[in-house]
């Protein structure tokens, strides 16, 4: 199986297309980090970021989906990666938990993830959300942190412009098709409109 990673600042509408491409019959491996700041909120963790083994949950939730069985076929698409959160590691200001080392480690050495990397970039705003308090400045920074590890990591990014999310979707399935050699009719399916606006 083949895992591509879409990576990019927070509010770029990584989730968005993410969802648009699972719509289409793609296979996709949903992001940790915002579900483990839903399930510490609703213990009554405001700011779950913050915690010292936040860090930590989040490669934990990242492994257990990676390594999750499953009838994927030939390609599988995460949500982010170990990779991503060692950048949010970076971006916080704090050294990254054992639990991260180790995820990163393991991901680089197995190559679990293909080197091609998908960076959604910016669409020049953030929509405030309850896992999401940064501002547009900010997110722009973290998206540099991002690219920086990615590089360092000896991925190649491919850049998907700001653009209706139908236009990103036909972007990433090009390039899939074309990276993973799958026939043509891989990824048609009838999108629902409201993704594709």
């Amino acid at each position: 199986m083949r895992c591509y990673v879409l990576t990019g600042a927070p509010g770029a509408g990584k989730t968005t297309l993410a969802e648009a491409l699972r719509r289409r019959g793609w296979p996709v491996v949903a992001e940790a980090a915002t579900d483990v700041i839903a399930a510490e909120q609703a213990r009554g963790v405001g700011e779950p970021w913050r915690e010292a083994g936040f860090l930590d949950a989040v490669a934990r939730v990242q492994r257990e989906r990676r390594e999750a069985p499953g009838t994927y076929g030939r390609v599988r698409i995460h949500d982010r990666s170990p990779l991503c959160t060692l950048a949010l590691a970076r971006h916080l200001g704090r050294p990254p938990g054992r639990v991260l080392v180790e995820e990163v480690r393991r991901v680089l050495r197995d190559g679990a993830y293909e080197r091609p990397v998908f960076l959604v970039q910016p669409l020049g705003f953030v929509t405030p959300s309850a896992a999401r308090c940064i501002g547009y400045a900010e997110s722009l920074a973290f998206a540099r942190v991002h690219e920086e590890i990615y590089r360092a990591h000896g991925h190649r990014l491919i850049p998907v412009p700001r653009a209706p999310v139908r236009v990103r979707v036909a972007l990433v399935e090009t390039h899939l098709r074309h990276l993973a050699v799958l026939p043509p009719d891989r990824a048609e399916g009838v999108p629902d409109p409201a993704y594709l606006t």
